[in-house]
């Protein structure tokens, strides 16, 4: 088996167990299947539904069991670091609640090979009505926006599909669903004791897409949606547009521990890049947006001030992450991308 791409999932208790069945069956099925699979197991108990199923229906798949779970972040580097190991140019990280259209690795691995400064490439994500077992024509997401606030979204999530959207650029990509240039992911790698960490394992879940994206932006890598790369991914759909309707809507559908996850690391993105010569109006928005989420902090969701301890707690690690950026173009190349 030719190993350029390696291909790595997560599974986690009853959460990931359900869907197996068809994630892997649409990995089986795929058009270029001259892939290596790689999962990392956090579930609780050893000898899980996860493990049992795959054991017994895909034993070429190799399980990784670090005996607890990592988070996100950790997990995914751990099968990067296997993937460098076993000569890999290419990584696919993807979540398993979803189903691959046949063509998706394929897609995606011509995406990643028309252009060597392409890092990463954000497919289309469709969402997938996992009850009903429907496959809609609604956008999950077509790659990462981010705004002057620092604010990142889902490009077109809740949209209909219109099937016109071309190829492009984009700010960054979501974690569901990425392929990897693993050249790039070694440029803009942290060096720490023990392997080098891709994802920001300060982040335990949550935004840790965003923090990657725009690493590879400053180092100068490219990233980009490809359209014919059609993956479906049950997850709720959120209104479309920015309003505040919409971000009332996520907060009220979120649960406290993901609240806090993705406060405190919304911070910890802040502290890392806030230092960065941005223009006035981009720093000023930066600014405001994050005043105004410690203030409604403090009036509605007074649970989430503790997460500053923990932030105290790691600004030495910050510092030190914020000292190793790979910073290769100018701020207006990150500014292109704000709106």
């Amino acid at each position: 088996m030719d190993n350029k791409l390696v291909v790595g999932f997560i599974t986690y208790n009853d959460l990931t167990a359900k869907y197996l069945p068809d994630f892997c069956d649409s990995l089986k099925k795929q058009s270029r299947s001259d892939f290596k699979v790689i999962a990392v197991d956090h579930s609780d108990q050893a000898e899980n539904d996860n493990i049992l199923f795959l054991r017994k229906n895909y034993p070429e798949i190799e399980i990784d069991r670090p005996g607890k779970n990592l988070g996100f972040a950790a997990g995914f580097n751990r099968m990067i670091r296997r993937a460098i190991d076993s000569g890999a140019e290419y990584f696919l990280a993807l979540n398993p609640d979803m189903i691959l259209d046949k063509d998706f690795t394929a897609a995606m691995v011509k995406a990643a090979e028309a252009d060597k400064k392409i890092g990463a490439v954000a497919p289309k994500i469709l969402k997938w009505d996992f009850a009903n077992y429907i496959r809609t024509d609604i956008i999950d997401s077509c790659g990462l926006s981010i705004t002057r606030e620092h604010r990142f979204s889902d490009i077109k999530q809740g949209e209909k599909d219109n099937g016109g959207q071309k190829g492009r650029e984009v700010f960054g990509f979501t974690g569901a669903a990425v392929i990897f240039r693993i050249e790039a992911l070694k440029d803009i790698a942290y060096d720490k004791a023990g392997g080098r960490e891709f994802f920001d394992e300060s982040m335990f879940m949550y935004k840790e897409d965003c923090d990657l994206s725009y690493r590879l932006r400053l180092a100068g890598w490219k990233i980009v949606f490809e359209p014919k790369a059609v993956i479906y991914h049950d997850r709720t759909a959120s209104p479309k547009g920015e309003s505040n309707l919409k971000i009332a809507f996520n907060r009220r559908n979120k649960s406290r521990p993901v609240k806090s996850w993705s406060f405190l690391n919304q911070w910890i993105l802040i502290l890392k890049y806030r230092q960065l010569p941005f223009s006035f109006r981009v720093k000023l928005a930066t600014a405001w947006y994050q005043l105004k989420s410690v203030v409604f902090a403090s009036i509605f969701e007074t649970y989430l001030l503790k997460e500053f301890r923990e932030l105290w707690k790691i600004r030495t690690k910050i510092a030190h992450k914020r000292e190793q950026l790979k910073i290769r173009v100018g701020m207006e190349e990150i500014e292109r991308f704000m709106t």
